[in-house]
């Protein structure tokens, strides 16, 4: 008697999922009949088609139904479009999609890369900047990713405080084209704060390039594993030198190490005076990032 509730049993799954394929499969087929093909859509937006079929989406499919190939990958079935003469109430305009809706349908295809992950909860969507903010499929200036315009120009189109910094004497080298925006942040969302690559707490992103600084250390400068570099240094740019922020290398020492001066005046070794000879803490301290041979980052 059991044996034969297990058979039936499985008889009825096997049923079942058979039913739900074809009922998949029927459902495809009815959609694969709604859509007419690029080739059709080109006879009313050829300049549109023109400037479509030289980027990376016009043998796009949507999975399961090949005639979605091209045009109507983003902008959905065009068979209503088309037989109404062209009602533009049939099809899908990003012109009338917000920029949520229209991240959404590129989405689609898009999530599922690691580059994309995290956009829908990235800053640039929390604040109405979508795919086509960035992106553009019929006109894009570039040829890398189908951009607006080249970067950190496109940047600095919304970061125009960052273009500031990156013209103050001391910064780092993007407008030079030496290294760009997203070798840090991750334009398209990241769980980092301010969209970084990686912490910036342990130093992770700065350490990519600058790898005398990452230690380990047998003696750590606590502020570096504490605060992160951002404890000393302003990243994009800054008016003093190396990227500091302050514009006295001791007065940023001391903006934590003030028991120096509080030391009652007799008791403070002639070398920690402040004098112009000694107005540098890196003058001995020079391993200040971290030290293998001295605790108080002398080098020896």
């Amino acid at each position: 008697m059991k044996s034969t509730l297990q058979v039936c049993l499985v008889l009825i799954l096997l049923s079942t999922g058979y039913l739900a394929a074809q009922d998949h499969a029927g459902k495809g087929a009815q959609a694969s009949d709604q859509y007419v093909g690029s080739e059709t859509c080109i006879t009313c937006h050829a300049p549109q088609a023109k400037s479509f079929e030289h980027g990376k989406h016009w043998n796009v499919a949507l999975p399961g139904i090949p005639k979605s190939a091209g045009c109507e990958s983003c902008h959905g079935p065009g068979k209503a479009h088309v037989e109404s003469g062209g009602d533009a109430t049939k099809i899908a305009s990003p012109k009338k999609m917000s920029p949520r809706q229209l991240s959404d349908t590129c989405l689609t295809c898009h999530e599922a890369s690691k580059t994309h992950v995290n956009f829908t909860r990235s800053a640039h969507i929390k604040n109405n900047v979508g795919c086509v903010g960035c992106h553009s499929v019929h006109q894009s200036k570039t040829s890398e990713n189908l951009l607006k315009a080249s970067a950190p120009q496109l940047c600095y189109s919304c970061h125009a405080e960052t273009l500031a910094d990156f013209s103050k004497p001391s910064h780092h080298r993007v407008n030079e084209g030496l290294i760009r925006c997203a070798d840090c942040h991750d334009v398209h969302g990241s769980p980092m704060p301010h969209q970084l690559r990686a912490s910036h707490w342990q130093q992770q992103t700065c350490v990519g390039c600058h790898q005398d600084k990452a230690g380990p250390f047998q003696y750590e400068h606590s502020p570096v594993k504490v605060e992160g570099c951002t404890a000393c240094h302003t990243p994009h740019g800054s008016s003093n030198a190396h990227l500091l922020t302050r514009p006295n290398v001791n007065q940023l020492c001391l903006s934590c190490h003030s028991e120096i001066l509080a030391t009652a005046a007799p008791n403070i070794p002639t070398f920690h005076n402040q004098a112009q000879k000694y107005q540098s803490c890196t003058v001995c301290h020079v391993a200040i990032h971290g030290s293998n041979t001295d605790h108080v980052f002398f080098r020896r």
